[in-house]
């Protein structure tokens, strides 16, 4: 267990950091949806332009993040000789695509709708190539058990921009979109000039059968990442192709862009899991009880991710007044896109079956899978139904992967998972999410006390169960004083 205690201490960090950094990061959302309107479409564009970003960064990365923990824990590899070739290697694909992408400007900006803004996209040409590059640094960071700095950095990002935005939207009552792009540019150059330390103090060596190998492990993990972020952005990217009328098409998306910021606390405990689990897993994939372990990390990661959910659904009352007013028609894809994340968060911890049996082309088959139904959907349901469709998409894409995942695994490399508690707390969080949707409480104050009771009726029975209070270090010390 005192994996576990390691485990959850890191993930407090990195939790703290990207739930505080996310949270702040929130009011880029109202500073947004205020000074653009969403008749405007502006936000639709950021969310567009967005979606592209998120799709090239793994396409940059190659899924060498993954491939360098696997490899700097191996035994007959020199960890540094390892961060040094993956850190050249990434440099390399990212220089050669800004140097590429800001050439050919004008046709790429004509072809993805922005031919009378291309800075918009030679901006976040370069701004993707950096978050690349950096990428490799972070992971370092996460390799050595260093996530006090990991954290400053990606807070300081978040600071600056926010500034930046705060001053320009607000102070100035700017209405250009493609300062928003801007903004991001100056504070990704910034955090770069931060890393100084990562980047020196060793050899720079590309060790090209190294790189071989662990090209042959990353690749299959790069179609899984972009089928992954594909799940995760393909409706952003495809609305605008699909939706019958064009300049519409930009408002609905803005106002579908903005709900779905809601539900993306729940994206932040998943991506604050996955920052800790990662390493956690290969380094523990000896240990004679690692399947345990597991089993043990994916039954509190249900569990407090179903706690988000009954928080945010609970709440919405609160946390509505995130976005502007004029986005608030779009709220009712939020349970929906909530549920989806939870989907991909199993999916993300059932998959380390086959990245520890190197099996990698699991991850591609099932991920392929998953976004091929997403894709279809969209492409089929967005004309008639909007951005409901997508809401409806990305939960059965994530669904479909998480279950061919789950029994496929169950077969290569067996995980005893405690389904029975697992399909209680579910039961649980469905009886009580439909309690609090379904019975009509006018009175927004008695409303959300209903709520809360509910929610810590759900809250009692994991104390009871999986979490007895006299395990929480300062409770217990209060307990036998």
């Amino acid at each position: 267990m005192a994996g576990l205690k390691s485990l959850a201490k890191e993930t407090a960090i990195y939790g703290v950091s990207s739930i505080l950094g996310r949270f702040i990061n929130y009011l880029l959302v109202p500073i947004y949806t205020i000074a653009l309107p969403a008749s405007s479409g502006g936000y639709g564009v950021v969310t567009n332009i967005y979606a592209w970003v998120a799709l090239m960064l793994v396409l940059l990365t190659c899924g060498m993040e993954t491939g360098f923990f696997r490899f700097a824990n191996k035994g007959d590899n020199d960890p540094m000789r390892v961060y040094s070739t993956t850190l050249l290697s990434v440099s390399i694909g990212s220089l050669s695509f800004i140097l590429l992408g800001l050439l050919f400007l004008q046709p790429i900006a004509n072809i993805l709708g922005y031919a009378n803004h291309p800075w918009y996209i030679g901006m976040m040409i370069i701004v993707v190539a950096l978050d690349a590059i950096q990428s490799i640094p972070f992971a370092y960071l996460r390799y050595k058990k260093r996530p006090i700095k990991f954290a400053a950095l990606k807070l300081l990002f978040i600071f600056l921009n926010i500034v930046f935005n705060l001053i320009y939207y607000i102070g100035l009552k700017g209405t250009e979109v493609g300062y928003a792009f801007f903004f991001n540019l100056l504070g990704t150059v910034i955090v770069m000039l931060c890393m100084v330390q990562e980047f020196r103090g060793f050899a720079y060596v590309l060790d090209k059968q190294l790189l071989k190998k662990m090209l042959r492990y990353s690749l299959p993990l790069l179609v899984l990442g972009i089928a992954g972020i594909l799940n995760q952005v393909a409706d952003k990217i495809i609305f605008r192709f699909v939706y019958p009328d064009e300049k519409e098409a930009i408002v609905q998306l803005g106002i579908y862009g903005a709900a779905s910021k809601i539900a993306m606390i729940m994206a932040m405990f998943t991506q604050a899991f996955r920052f800790a689990y990662e390493p956690f897993v290969f380094g523990k994939s000896k240990d004679e009880n690692s399947r345990e372990m597991y089993a043990h990390a994916m039954k509190f990661f249900i569990i407090f991710t179903l706690l988000a959910f009954l928080a945010v659904m609970f709440y919405m009352d609160v946390l509505r007044y995130i976005i502007g007013t004029g986005y608030w028609e779009g709220l009712k894809v939020v349970p929906i896109v909530m549920v989806a994340e939870i989907f991909m968060g199993i999916y993300f911890n059932l998959s380390f079956w086959y990245k520890l049996i190197d099996e990698t082309k699991w991850g591609a088959y099932f991920s392929l899978t998953g976004c091929t139904i997403l894709i279809l959907m969209n492409v089929l349901l967005i004309p008639k139904y909007s951005y409901m469709a997508c809401a409806w998409a990305g939960f059965t894409g994530y669904g479909v992967a998480m279950l061919l995942s789950y029994f496929v695994g169950q077969k290569k490399y067996p995980i005893q998972y405690d389904l029975k508690a697992i399909g209680m707390y579910v039961f649980i969080a469905a009886v009580l999410y439909l309690l609090a949707e379904y019975t009509p409480i006018e009175n927004i104050y008695l409303r959300l006390g209903y709520r809360t009771i509910l929610l810590f009726l759900f809250v009692s029975y994991i104390v009871k169960h999986d979490l007895p209070l006299k395990q929480i270090p300062i409770i217990n010390r209060l307990i036998h004083k």
